[in-house]
């Protein structure tokens, strides 16, 4: 009886573990996806909201400043006798840059000056005989008709002479009063033949006064080419100056003192304080993109400055259409890329003079599309 009772009665290990069960891990899972689903939930509103938040925005980080560089060439040839700039120095509009030996272009706009006086002292010869002209020629063709009519009355009175003696018996006259009426008569034949011919050279008053009057308009072009080649020499000297065409900064100088330069050759580029931002945006961003929206840009080189500004405008083309060999879409196999177009963005404010806002470095643009 005793033996049947003790193996009924349970030990204390199994009334411990009878009194408190461990749960099974299954019933912890809940939580865990509870957890999860909560997680996933928060994305998803991060998700959202930050869509709501820059649904009206566009963005790239294919952007960079951008701004006019003018290259500074000589027009003229020459050693380089002052060098006024230094690099990444400002300067203004008429400021010397560079001076080129000016002597040779001193000597050739001496000459042309002497060349002028010249041109101006023989037209000034030809005007004076263009005059006399007008008055020599009238008078002689005035002197020849009278020598003409002079001539007549000779020859009339030679040829009467000859008649008479002609006329008169053989005792009434000599074999020498005979040959004197002939000769005679030759004479005053020649003298209106020369009278005659020299009436037909005085006629030509107004072709003399032509060929004069054309004699000065000859050497009034002359006047002005010398003139002309007077102010291209002056030109060319003014050119020895290399001035600044407006203000800006420096940069790009490959030139010292004592080179020898030649027409076109780049010496050096004036950046001017003028920049904006061309933004490359994809072909997709330009939906809604027009001119006057606001820009928020950051610059990559100075992370705490943001500059605002507006879309100036939109490139009328893709980049890709004005490379230097253009993609030939009819030809061969196609494979559709989506392209970029340059929009301008012009900064309306936020420039710090005190950092330098360089050409070509990168920004990314914010366009606001509201």
């Amino acid at each position: 009886m005793a033996d049947y009772q003790d193996s009924e009665e349970p030990t204390p290990a199994e009334i411990t573990d009878n009194a408190s069960p461990r749960p099974p891990a299954r019933r912890r899972l809940p939580w865990k996806r509870a957890l999860f689903l909560l997680v996933m939930l928060g994305v998803v509103v991060a998700g959202g909201y930050y869509w709501y938040l820059t649904r009206d925005e566009e963005s790239t980080d294919d952007a960079y400043t951008d701004g006019r560089g003018i290259a500074i060439a000589p027009q003229v040839s020459g050693n380089v006798i002052n060098l006024a700039v230094d690099d990444n120095q400002f300067v203004h509009r008429g400021d010397l840059l560079v001076a080129i030996d000016p002597r040779p272009f001193r000597a050739t706009r001496d000459q042309a000056r002497g060349q002028l006086e010249l041109a101006r002292a023989e037209r000034d010869n030809a005007r004076i005989a263009l005059e006399i002209a007008k008055t020599t020629y009238p008078a002689r063709q005035a002197a020849a008709q009278a020598a003409v009519a002079s001539a007549q009355a000779v020859q009339a009175k030679a040829q009467s002479d000859l008649r008479r003696q002609r006329a008169l018996p053989p005792a009434a006259t000599t074999r020498e009063l005979l040959d004197a009426a002939i000769a005679a008569a030759a004479q005053a034949d020649a003298g209106m033949r020369q009278a005659e011919a020299q009436l037909t050279e005085a006629n030509l008053v107004a072709q003399n006064i032509a060929a004069a009057e054309a004699q000065v308009k000859q050497l009034d072009a002359q006047v002005d080419a010398a003139q002309a080649a007077l102010d291209q020499a002056e030109i060319n000297l003014g050119f020895t100056n290399v001035v600044a065409p407006q203000d800006g900064w420096i940069t790009k100088r490959n030139v010292e003192l004592g080179n020898y330069v030649q027409p076109g050759q780049q010496i050096l580029a004036i950046v001017s304080p003028q920049v904006w931002i061309t933004a490359n945006f994809k072909e997709t961003q330009l939906d809604r993109m027009r001119p006057g929206q606001k820009v928020v840009i950051h610059v990559d080189a100075y992370p705490g400055l943001a500059l605002l500004g507006h879309v100036d405008s939109i490139q009328k083309g893709s980049g890709s259409k004005f490379t230097a060999f253009p993609p030939e879409n009819a030809t061969g196999n196609f494979v559709k890329i989506v392209q970029r177009v340059p929009v301008k963005i012009d900064i309306d404010s936020g420039l710090d003079p005190k950092l330098p806002l360089p050409l070509g470095i990168s920004v990314e643009p914010t366009v606001s599309l509201r």
